[in-house]
């Protein structure tokens, strides 16, 4: 508990430094490039009620002659722009720019959670739902009341029409985050659930408690 408390202060100690994520801007695909803000600018992301505001305009990207322009997804400050390719044809793939986005203390501790639970990605780019076992026993008594152990078929992969069952072969421990709702489409990779040891569960406890006391 005590190597667990101090690896908790040091991530602690980083987010208190530097609360931010830093968001890559990656071209669309292969164009001539123009950005249409400057370093230090400030953006914003993806607003309304139905989300139907695009963010602020980014970079305009041509192809064949079709000028396509890109929005920020999120809000915060141009912390660096490629200038070098400005007015130049890119590859798709080309790191554009940087966006430092401030971090809301509930991002604060989906980002410390990221780091001190077991992630279990997408097997491959598909939709997911869980089993109809986990499903019954979430919407019963929530996702925390289950504990999960390696080879246990936890979600079901539907893919070209195909459904395969994906078993579960991280750490045993509490089904503690969920990352995706049951249909969605995650890319491979993406983390679909995050388990907690059960003798992690206090201490990873402690420190959301102390986020939700010393963030604004």
């Amino acid at each position: 508990m005590t190597s667990d408390s101090i690896h908790f202060d040091e991530i602690l100690s980083k987010y208190r430094s530097d609360p931010y994520d830093y968001v890559d801007m990656f071209a669309v695909h292969a164009g001539e490039v123009r950005f249409l803000v400057e370093d230090g600018a400030e953006v914003q992301g993806v607003s309304g009620e139905w989300h139907h505001k695009p963010g602020s305009p980014l970079y305009e990207i041509t192809r064949e002659r079709n000028p396509k322009v890109i929005t920020s997804k999120t809000n915060g400050t141009i912390a660096s722009l490629n200038k070098e390719v400005e007015g130049k044809f890119v590859e798709a793939g080309t790191k554009l720019l940087t966006i430092r986005h401030p971090l809301k203390k509930k991002e604060i501790i989906e980002a410390i959670l990221q780091e001190v639970l077991y992630l279990f990605p997408a097997p491959e780019r598909a939709r997911y739902y869980f089993s109809m076992d986990i499903q019954s026993r979430i919407d019963q008594k929530g996702a925390r009341s289950i504990v999960i152990q390696p080879g246990d078929e936890i979600i079901t992969m539907s893919l070209m029409k195909r459904d395969t069952p994906v078993y579960y072969d991280g750490e045993a421990g509490i089904l503690h985050s969920l990352y995706f709702s049951p249909g969605d489409s995650v890319d491979q990779g993406v983390p679909l659930i995050g388990v907690c040891p059960e003798e992690k569960l206090a201490v990873v406890q402690k420190i959301i408690t102390r986020v939700k006391a010393e963030w604004e």
